[in-house]
């Protein structure tokens, strides 16, 4: 069981590592003699930390590695400091020692940034289990893995969120309608920053989501946009079989849908509409039909993404094309929806 002293004396903790933490960059990013004497800036911070650190440290388990290192450094810069010769020995070993020094910095700042995500990941769980509690918190937490999951791929991150189950726990969370829309649209941020941050391993996860809130809706769309880009097979075929076209028919028959091809009839609503460029226009006529042309839009992200096989791209062209027939009431709805498939949704 954690130390009650030691979950109160989190946020010093988290000082003192982000400061062994940028020590340690400094470090990496000058792998010479100079930077490693105990004289240079970044060591003296990492040798004075490690003497502060040395009770917090040994207080969490998960920092037992990082202690060691800390202790590892010190005992490479003592020995570097007695390779004071001009000789060939002496050159050798302090390129050792540099080259060890470096390698340990690394291993610090690795270690600390795991210790931050894993708690940074138990913290943001915890409040989306009881996000009604504190919003601006939670939306500061969320913010935050946003953030860290935006800076690209990392193993040991990956395995924090598996592990963590916090994909689907952002999914119900999007989907949940007593959440406020600050709290949900950032957690569709968060999913679809997961879901650029390893498609193979994330997109499989997604389940088609469902929501009666209109901003929810349109979140949830462009995730399914996103997913039709990136998307493999097994994630494509798992979005149609739980009736995605279907659904999308039906979205793109109501008043926010229609197609593109009728934005003709959008521009003589007003002048000022009008007289703007193609790209506003089409960007004015989505803003009030959100769902205009969606299956087609869906089609496209499948047709020009990096998920699947040109073989694969056929046959599920073939599927949605055989699945909008049946989703259509009548010839003409469905004649209309097939052609944008066919040929683009841009009119």
């Amino acid at each position: 069981m954690e130390d009650l002293s030691f979950k109160e004396d989190k946020p010093r903790v988290l000082k003192v590592l982000e400061a062994l933490k940028q020590a340690s960059h400094e470090l990496q990013a000058h792998p010479n003699h100079k930077s490693a004497d105990s004289n240079s800036s970044a060591i003296k911070a990492l040798l004075e930390l490690e003497t502060e650190s040395d009770s917090i440290l040994s207080k969490d388990p998960h920092l037992s590695t990082l202690s060691q290192d800390l202790a590892d450094l010190k005992t490479l810069v003592e020995t570097l400091e007695h390779t004071r010769g001009h000789g060939l020995r002496s050159f050798l070993t302090r390129r050792v020692s540099t080259h060890s020094i470096s390698r340990v910095a690394g291993s610090i700042e690795s270690e600390i940034q795991a210790w931050i995500d894993r708690e940074s990941i138990e913290s943001l769980i915890k409040g989306l289990k009881e996000p009604w509690k504190n919003e601006d918190e939670l939306v500061r937490l969320l913010t935050q893995f946003e953030d860290r999951v935006s800076q690209g791929f990392d193993r040991e991150l990956q395995n924090l969120v598996l592990k963590s189950k916090a994909f689907p726990v952002l999914q119900s969370v999007l989907c949940e309608p007593s959440c406020s829309k600050w709290i949900r649209e950032n957690a569709a941020f968060c999913v679809a920053a997961l879901i650029r941050f390893n498609k193979d391993v994330f997109v499989g996860q997604v389940n088609m989501e469902e929501s009666k809130d209109l901003d929810m809706k349109v979140l949830a769309f462009d995730c399914i946009l996103v997913i039709g880009y990136f998307g493999r097979k097994e994630a494509v075929e798992a979005m149609l079989k739980g009736g995605l076209i279907e659904k999308l028919v039906e979205l793109q028959r109501s008043e926010l849908g229609g197609d593109l091809i009728e934005m003709g009839n959008f521009d003589d609503e007003s002048k000022e509409i009008h007289d703007k460029s193609r790209d506003e226009r089409e960007k004015i006529f989505l803003e009030n039909h959100p769902f205009a042309s969606c299956v087609a839009r869906f089609a496209v992200q499948l047709e020009v993404g990096e998920g699947l096989r040109q073989r694969e791209k056929r046959a599920f062209k073939r599927d949605i094309l055989q699945r909008i027939r049946e989703a259509s009431i009548g010839d003409a709805e469905a004649a209309t929806i097939i052609a944008e498939v066919l040929w683009g949704s841009s009119p």
